[in-house]
């Protein structure tokens, strides 16, 4: 697929008055709302807004100890597998398909959560229906710029109406450190789930546990409270 390239934002530096000026703010007590937030992270990116007092309050993990930098025109996504016509899409691709937004709770299974993050992407069951699901399909698979993390999800989790493929947060390009320039986001599991660096989804014959699942977490990584048709096993959380 071809799109026109949209023009790059321009870099903004973030001088040390302004940072020391918010600091400033934090210490008085002045808590900033989500428009404040928004306006912040389309002015400076959405890594920003986590230095608001009241801001997202992210906590930032890397496998590898580092982020992988990918230039927004370097970045491509793979759909592969058991699909009838595989596929390699660009950011420009992306932005070009139909897109959902929507705002959402992020939940960490180590405890934190940040409240009404704005998201913009395309969803995945959107991507699925292009490439063609093919027989004996049962889970995709996602794989990471970072060559270290991986997740999955069973094809039902797939088509949930809310898993995007997020090209935006905060109304702004999705940052290096938050998983950019694109990454999944599965709002209604943990945050392990919605895998940072996405760079290939992969439609498999059965789940293929992910990097944090071999290392304990559960599988089916559900949020506590949230069941459904679609959640197999929904006292696992």
């Amino acid at each position: 697929m071809s799109a026109t390239t949209p023009s790059s934002p321009e870099k903004v530096n973030v001088g040390r008055r302004l940072f020391l000026g918010l600091t400033a703010l934090g210490a008085a007590g002045v808590v900033f709302g989500a428009d404040a937030q928004n306006f912040v992270g389309k002015t400076f990116g959405s890594g920003f807004a986590a230095l608001l007092p009241g801001g997202d309050r992210f906590r930032i993990y890397s496998i590898t100890g580092s982020y992988p930098s990918i230039k927004p025109k370097q970045f491509r996504l793979k759909v592969s597998g058991l699909v009838n016509q595989p596929a390699t899409f660009t950011l420009a691709d992306l932005q070009a398909m139909p897109s959902l937004d929507m705002v959402k709770t992020f939940q960490c299974v180590t405890g934190w959560r940040v409240p009404d993050v704005p998201w913009r992407g395309v969803p995945l069951s959107h991507l699925l229906k292009s490439a063609g699901i093919r027989p004996g399909a049962g889970a995709i698979s996602f794989d990471s710029y970072d060559h270290a993390d991986s997740e999955s999800l069973t094809i039902e989790q797939a088509h949930l109406a809310d898993v995007i493929v997020a090209y935006e947060m905060y109304r702004a390009p999705i940052t290096r450190e938050h998983g950019g320039p694109v990454r999944l986001l599965v709002p209604q599991m943990y945050g392990y789930k919605s895998l940072k660096w996405l760079s290939g989804i992969r439609v498999v014959d059965r789940v293929q546990p992910g990097y944090w699942e071999l290392n304990g977490y559960p599988v089916n990584g559900w949020l506590d409270g949230t069941t459904g048709a679609t959640n197999p096993h929904p006292q696992l959380s």
